[in-house]
C-alpha cells in the first residue's frame, strides 16, 4: 500500500521502516533536510515540502501524521487539509489530546477528507516487537488503511476503538496507567534501595519477572536500566510529563472517578523536580528505556 508520512523523530522513522520492510511504497517528509535523506537512501520516496509530498502519492492519498502534540500536529494538519482532496485520508498518530482530535476531525470532514485518531504505543522498540495501535475515526476509512495496521502491529495489536476522539481518548488513559505502574515500581524500588539488607536490585528485578504477579514488560527494562547503571547514579531524578497523565486526571475529574493513585503519579513527577529521590531515577530510567525520552545527566 502507498501512504505518506511526516515527521521522522524516534517513532516516525521506524513507522516508516517497518512499513517498508512489508512492502509498503512510503514517501516521507520532515522539516531536517537530513532525516528525508537518511529514510530515501533506505527506500522511502524522499519529499521536501507537503506540496511535493501530495502531488506525489496515488488518490486516494493516505498520509500519516506524526509530529509533536499541539501547535506542531495543528500546523501540520491544516496545511495537509489544504493540500488534500475528498476520499483522502489523514491519519494522526501523535499523543493529542482527544477533545482537540475531535474538533480537527470535524474542520477536516467538511472538506471531505476522512480523519484517524490513532493512539500508538511502542516507543523506540516498535520496529521490532511491533505498535499497539488505538484507532478512532470511520469504519470505511479504519478498512481501508488496515493493511497499513496489520504491518506496524504486532498479532492482535490493533483495534477501532470508537469514532472520532476514541482512539486519543483510550491512549490517554493508557498512559494515564503507564504513570501508575512507574510510580509503582519506582517507589517499591527505592524502599528496597533504602534498606539495611544488601540487595541486588537488578537481580530481584529478574526473580519478579519470573512467575510473580508484578510481572511485566516495564519490570525487564528495569533490570535493563539497574544492570547499565546500579545505582543509577548517571540519572538526575528530574521526570517529565509529556500531557497525557494531565489530561487524563482532569478527564477523572469531569467524569467524578476518583483516579487517586494516577493523580499521585502525576503529582510525583512535580515533586521530582524540586529534590531527588532513586525511584524518581527509576522512572526517569525506564521512561528513557522503552521511549527514547530524555533523562538529565548528573
Amino acid at each position: 500500500m502507498e501512504i505518506g508520512l511526516v515527521g521522522l523523530g524516534r517513532m516516525g522513522g521506524n513507522i516508516a521502516r517497518r512499513l517498508m520492510r512489508d512492502g509498503h511504497q512510503v514517501r516521507v517528509f520532515a522539516r531536517r533536510r537530513e532525516a528525508v535523506d537518511e529514510l530515501a537512501a533506505e527506500g522511502a520516496a524522499g519529499a521536501y515540502s507537503l506540496e511535493e509530498l501530495a502531488r506525489g502519492l496515488s488518490r486516494p492519498r493516505a498520509v500519516w501524521l506524526m509530529v509533536p502534540a499541539g501547535e506542531a500536529t495543528e500546523e501540520n494538519v491544516r496545511a495537509l487539509t489544504a493540500r488534500l482532496e475528498p476520499d483522502d485520508v489523514l491519519i494522526e498518530g501523535g499523543n493529542s489530546y482527544f477533545k482537540d482530535s475531535v474538533v480537527r476531525a470535524q474542520r477536516v470532514r467538511e472538506k471531505g477528507i476522512h480523519y484517524l485518531d490513532v493512539g500508538t504505543s511502542g516507543g523506540i522498540w516498535g520496529l521490532e516487537i511491533g505498535y499497539c495501535l488505538m484507532i478512532g475515526g470511520e469504519e470505511e476509512a479504519f478498512h481501508r488503511l488496515e493493511p497499513v495496521f496489520k504491518t506496524l502491529a504486532p498479532e492482535n495489536g490493533y483495534a477501532h476503538v470508537g469514532p472520532n476522539g476514541a482512539g486519543h481518548f483510550v491512549k490517554m488513559v493508557h498512559n494515564g496507567i503507564e504513570y501508575g505502574m512507574l510510580q509503582a515500581y519506582a517507589e517499591g524500588f527505592e524502599i528496597l534501595h533504602t534498606s539495611t539488607y544488601p540487595l541486588d536490585l537488578r537481580r530481584i528485578a529478574e526473580l519478579w519477572n519470573s512467575g510473580s504477579v508484578v510481572r511485566s514488560w516495564l519490570l525487564e527494562l528495569a533490570e535493563r536500566a539497574l544492570s547499565d547503571d546500579p545505582q543509577l547514579s548517571a540519572i538526575k531524578d528530574y521526570v517529565e510529563d509529556s500531557g497525557e497523565g494531565r489530561w487524563t486526571v482532569m478527564t477523572a475529574i469531569e467524569q467524578d472517578v476518583p483516579a487517586t493513585v494516577l493523580a499521585h503519579s502525576l503529582f510525583a513527577r512535580f515533586r521530582s523536580r524540586q529534590e531527588e529521590s532513586f525511584g524518581g531515577k527509576l522512572i526517569a530510567a525506564l521512561r528513557q528505556q522503552f521511549g527514547g525520552h530524555r533523562v538529565i545527566k548528573t
